[in-house]
């Protein structure tokens, strides 16, 4: 019995830490803060009214497949990835994506050693794309 009980709390434990992955996220440099509906509506106004950025860091053929409304695609598997990324103003915030957030946060570490402190990891996509983020 006491196994079974371990089991289950274990199962619990597991189900609640794949959950909390699929929730859409901003990394700040201070912690995370979850995407609700007035995050996601602030970030696509200033993305769309061009006072930020929405960068899709997949590869170009991932890119094409899906991404995000007004989404640029600034490979970081690309050579010129921090050519590409010095284009962008370093006063603006920059809002990156992956597939699973790991190349995103591998981007944002980037773009902090480049000087953009204003750059978040945003997750990922799917996880995006279900707290309502539009996708083209």
């Amino acid at each position: 019995m006491k196994k079974l009980i371990i089991i289950t709390a274990l199962l619990f434990f597991v189900n609640t830490a794949l959950r909390a992955q699929q929730t859409a996220y901003v990394q700040t440099h201070s912690g995370k803060i979850a995407v609700t509906p007035s995050v996601e509506k602030k970030l696509l106004d200033d993305v769309a009214q061009g006072k930020a950025y929405l960068v899709d860091v997949r590869t170009p053929e991932e890119y094409n497949q899906k991404h995000l409304k007004y989404a640029a695609n600034i490979n970081i598997k690309s050579a010129d990835f921090a050519d590409q990324i010095r284009k962008l103003d370093k006063n603006k915030s920059i809002y990156l994506y992956c597939h699973s957030g790991n190349r995103s946060g591998r981007a944002a570490d980037s773009l902090q050693t480049l000087g953009y402190h204003l750059s978040y990891n945003i997750g990922a996509l799917d996880s995006l794309t279900k707290a309502g983020f539009p996708v083209q």
